[in-house]
């Protein structure tokens, strides 16, 4: 196949029969899309993994089984309540309600990652019988035919062999001739439980699936007509970028732009496949296009903000002196299953940035912590991350930042170590006025 493109929809581009509608015009009019990903639709997620955490009473836990129902009896109201369709969705609820029933009383992880998967299987059901309904010949295809994972449950990771080699077998010959529709967000693990690639994983599913076909182009359809200056609902003059390279959206994605989750980008990457974010509901607004590489490459290109970040700071009097120290520090946060992202030093200290809150940095680790060093922990802060190109190579970069923020606390820089941003921690509460502020005097309209 000459040509072949993979389009995925978020959410809330499936969240009703109307936004559904338009995404099977989408289709219709791109002959070349002929696998697309769908998420579950727009809520569906958070009810379900509400019900696999098994914490909820259970008057409360019928509610989240009735507001699930009356999303989905909706969607088949709209489509006529078509008998097959109706009774399969139906078995799902149920099943659905057998399985909240097990995870109240005993939660498990792979009991989550069945729970949870159950929103794809359905809203893919019901997107097909739309097609078939518009007469456009589709295909309901399980993906965890072909999505490989290890048995890392909530947090699965592909098999990329297997992948691959599932997809040219099973995938790739249905189509030649229709329209395939499977699920983004699941997988199978070896034995064939069913595993999820984590939140926002639909992303990453369809960029997998993109690769493992040598799809020609990625689809990401999504409730924005693209990727944005800054997040627009900080700042009101925020606007879409054309076009932008892998290297300076992987960082946007990294530091907190929502539109792509982080790991989406890396099978584009790896086989230089272009991805296309444009808004389901306007796609005549277009959109942004991420390339291997732009003509247009702005010294700075746009903002990224993350909340909720938690500073470490780890003090050690004789730290220069001690080998092994890091390696022990890092060691610690590794066995806990904590990443950190951002990492400065000094003589006798070293301070570590965590995007977690505090919900991982437990009494347990931060007394492990205090065995080699005194442990200073500060929360309340946010991460703003400036994305450009060259910016370690060009005099001036961080002049000009830095002196829009004069009166600022700033409580840590990263800079230098890629070409591509220049991070910093500031108090959560300026966060808003410091994006405005940058946009403003570093990425004038």
């Amino acid at each position: 196949m000459s040509q072949l493109i993979v389009a995925k929809f978020g959410g809330t581009s499936v969240a009703n029969a109307q936004a559904m509608d338009l995404c099977a015009t989408l289709l219709e009019q791109n002959p070349a899309t002929r696998v697309a990903v769908l998420s579950a639709s727009s809520g569906v997620t958070n009810i379900l993994v509400t019900l696999a955490n098994g914490e909820q009473a259970p008057e409360s836990r019928i509610a989240l089984l009735q507001q699930l129902t009356k999303i989905q009896k909706s969607l088949l109201t709209s489509l006529g309540d078509p008998e097959t369709l109706t009774r399969h969705i139906d078995d799902i609820l149920r099943y659905i309600k057998k399985l909240s029933d097990s995870a109240a009383i005993s939660p498990t992880k792979a009991l989550h990652d069945e729970i949870v998967a159950q929103g794809e299987l359905m809203s893919t059901r019901i997107f097909v019988e739309l097609l078939r309904q518009r007469n456009i010949a589709a295909h309901w295809f399980d993906v965890r035919k072909v999505m490989r994972t290890d048995d890392r449950f909530a947090h699965a990771n592909p098999d990329l062999a297997t992948l691959k080699a599932e997809v040219e077998k099973e995938l790739l010959p249905l189509c030649d001739n229709q329209l395939v529709i499977t699920q983004g967000f699941i997988g199978a693990a070896a034995d064939g439980r069913t595993t999820t690639l984590g939140r926002g994983g639909s992303d990453f599913s369809a960029a997998l699936l993109a690769e493992a076909l040598n799809a020609s182009a990625i689809q990401i359809w999504t409730d924005v007509p693209g990727i944005y200056t800054t997040d627009p609902r900080l700042v009101s003059d925020a606007r879409p970028i054309a076009e932008i390279s892998f290297s300076e959206a992987s960082e946007m994605a990294t530091f907190g732009a929502k539109v792509l989750h982080p790991a989406t980008l890396q099978p584009a990457v790896r086989q230089h496949i272009p991805v296309f974010v444009g808004s389901s509901k306007a796609p005549e607004a277009g959109g942004t296009w991420i390339r291997s590489r732009t003509d247009n490459q702005p010294l700075f290109r746009a903002l990224a903000l993350r909340r909720n970040q938690v500073l470490l700071t780890l003090t050690n009097q004789s730290m220069f002196q001690v080998h092994g120290f890091l390696a022990e520090v890092f060691g610690i946060l590794a066995k806990h299953k904590i990443s950190v992202d951002l990492i400065t030093t000094s003589v006798i200290s070293v301070s570590l940035t965590l995007d977690c809150g505090a919900e991982l940095l437990t009494e347990e680790v931060k007394a492990e912590l205090s065995k080699h060093c005194h442990l200073q922990v500060e929360q309340d802060l946010a991460l703003v991350a400036l994305i450009g190109n060259r910016m370690s190579e060009v005099s001036g970069t961080a002049t000009q930042l830095f002196k829009v923020l004069e009166d600022i606390n700033i409580r840590m820089i990263c800079y230098g170590a890629s070409a591509h941003n220049l991070c910093f921690l500031i108090p959560e509460d300026t966060a808003g006025e410091v994006i405005s502020r940058l946009h403003h005097s570093l990425l004038p309209a």
